[in-house]
């Protein structure tokens, strides 16, 4: 069973229609308790870093993600969902992350030709570590993205994809079984589709 983590924080509902429609078996979990039942856990996320953390904070749901990350199971965050796995965010003012992966997420710098927030269609530049997530991708595949902070983590080889806007950040990192996706995969057409009927079958 694949817990969607609710916590009013994004649109669970078409990453859950996205999922089943691959055949996944999905659950919208908003409890401890349905988190600690399922084999896998999705932490989607659109809005503020604070806000995030304070909305899992109150539905008491911190303690039980990290124990599914430390039990080993599949763990997915996408966007806002990927940017809470850090240490940390400039964008926070109060909250640190769940510091499953070690790094900052920092702030898209405004230059001549690149507006922030990052939104749209880009590509993935794919590392040479063979990330199960995206088996089957090509390098240089469309996914969709739309954000304004970005992953920088310290360790490199955890960066198993990147995307270059204005700079080179990681868009795709895996940590053994923990994944985090920048983009949107269930609004990124045939690539989104391939990555998450590879995470049904991790």
């Amino acid at each position: 069973m694949i817990a969607i983590i609710d916590y009013d924080m994004g649109n669970i509902h078409s990453v859950q229609k996205a999922l089943e429609s691959l055949g996944g078996k999905t659950v919208i979990a908003g409890t401890p308790k349905e988190i600690k039942a399922a084999d896998k856990v999705v932490l989607p996320g659109v809005g503020a870093f604070d806000d995030a953390v304070r909305a899992l904070e109150k539905k008491k749901m911190l303690p039980a993600l990290i124990q599914h990350i430390k039990s080993k199971k599949i763990f997915l965050g996408i966007c806002l969902g990927m940017q809470l796995l850090f240490e940390g965010s400039q964008e926070a003012e109060e909250k640190k992350g769940l510091a499953v992966v070690k790094g900052a997420v920092k702030r898209f710098k405004v230059k001549d030709g690149y507006k922030v927030p990052h939104m749209g269609w880009n590509q993935l530049t794919l590392n040479k570590v063979a990330c199960p997530l995206l088996r089957g991708v090509a390098d240089g595949s469309y996914v969709y993205f739309c954000h304004s902070y970005y992953p920088a983590p310290f360790i490199k080889n955890v960066v198993a994809a990147t995307t270059d806007y204005s700079i080179a950040f990681a868009s795709v990192v895996w940590q053994d079984n923990v994944y985090g996706v920048q983009f949107h995969p269930e609004k990124s057409q045939d690539v989104g589709i391939k990555i998450l009927k590879n995470f049904i079958e991790l």
